[in-house]
């Protein structure tokens, strides 16, 4: 049996995401999207290409959808649904992290003032709720510069 290159592609960049954060099954669901000319696939065509069954690509791309990194689709005349790429997917996955890190600085500042801001434990506390508003503050100036690199390369 010849070992498809394309697969093991998949599969370890997967692993690089699912190292990341991301769980493994929506790890292989997009990036085998990702590797798609049409950059879509049924739920039925991604089962076999990754070679699981429906059940473990229902909860991936529910998951997917859930983050903005796929969109359902179904084309006129078609009984089922397609799942295809977010124009954006990784902007997307990125940008979402701006609302996990107000909540994070929020729950912060709830725990310095909570311990004292005087104390060590609160300082650090204070020190991380600083760090989470700059990194939010960070990500809504990066999509910017990303929007304009994308312009600058025709792609925008």
């Amino acid at each position: 049996m010849k070992e498809d290159p394309v697969a093991r592609f998949v599969e370890r960049f997967a692993l690089l995401l699912s190292d990341a954060g991301m769980q493994r099954m929506p790890a292989r669901v997009f990036t085998c999207l990702l590797t798609t000319e049409a950059g879509r696939l049924s739920a039925t065509e991604l089962a076999e290409s990754l070679q699981v069954s429906p059940a473990a690509i229902s909860g991936a791309v529910r998951y997917l959808e859930q983050v903005n990194m796929i969109r359902r689709g179904r084309e006129p005349g078609e009984r089922r649904d397609h799942y295809a790429l977010a124009d954006e997917s990784w902007f997307e996955l990125m940008a979402h992290r701006d609302k996990l890190l107000a909540a994070w600085a929020v729950a912060m500042a709830d725990g310095a003032d909570l311990l004292g801001r005087d104390t060590r434990a609160g300082k650090r506390l204070a020190m991380t709720q600083l760090f989470f508003e700059f990194m939010r503050r960070e990500m809504e100036t990066l999509g910017d510069r990303w929007r304009a690199e994308l312009a600058a390369k025709g792609l925008g």
